[in-house]
């Protein structure tokens, strides 16, 4: 566990959740997934290319590594074989992140809602969030379907304090990548990472704190930034 001291700020209301990497060990699958539906639309893009951009959505993936726009109908098709692709091929195998359930049990005792803020579509947030084990405890949810642009655009991180009706200074971000990161800064809100996504702590700069998993962030709970300011 890495932590960046910070002052204390406003005490927390909500918690603001990736799901992806977060949640559930999926950005891997989300790679292969991606990986596979270019190569159905004859585009060779290696695992290697797609990876280290998992966290975005398909509206700043298909530009990059392929030069397509997501609402162009090229676009449209390669995102819909990629959800076929992950909801058959990967979503089944797909295990939560050590301790999500845990923490997210503790964070409501404690007197958090849980909101979740993702790149993800909405019709597969509620499939991710079963699989992960946890859709039973979260409250709120704000997806790409919420948001002008995905992460690390601040939209999505904007759109969830809206649905929650809660002020950035009273919530923090969980999440495992740069673009959680930089997304919740955008928006104000202060970010608590999780390594459990595949980034390391330099490519986490920026977060309050830095922890291996959910279940890392529960063992330190009461010296975490969460934990100081949900006491207050």
């Amino acid at each position: 566990m890495t932590t960046t001291p910070r002052p204390p700020g406003a005490a927390l209301s909500a918690i603001l959740l990736d799901i992806d990497g977060t949640l559930i060990d999926s950005n891997d699958a989300h790679a292969r997934a991606w990986v596979a539906a270019f190569a159905e639309h004859g585009y060779v893009v290696p695992f290697d290319a797609v990876r280290p951009l998992i966290g975005k959505g398909g509206d700043k993936l298909l530009p990059e590594l392929v030069g397509l726009d997501a609402g162009s109908d090229s676009g449209t098709r390669i995102s819909a074989s990629r959800a076929e692709l992950f909801r058959r091929n990967e979503l089944p195998h797909l295990r939560a992140t050590p301790g999500a359930r845990a923490l997210l049990e503790h964070l409501r005792a404690v007197g958090l809602e849980l909101v979740i803020a993702t790149s993800a579509k909405a019709d597969e947030v509620r499939a991710l969030l079963t699989q992960a084990g946890v859709a039973d405890l979260i409250e709120v949810a704000a997806s790409a379907d919420d948001a002008g642009a995905s992460k690390p655009d601040p939209d999505i991180v904007q759109a969830a304090l809206r649905k929650a009706g809660r002020q950035a200074a009273h919530t923090a971000m969980l999440g495992d990548t740069p673009y959680d990161v930089e997304a919740a800064a955008r928006a104000r809100v202060p970010a608590i990472a999780l390594r459990c996504g595949g980034w390391d702590d330099a490519a986490l700069a920026g977060a309050a704190a830095v922890y291996d998993d959910p279940a890392d962030l529960l063992a330190h709970f009461d010296d975490s930034p969460i934990g100081r300011r949900a006491a207050r």
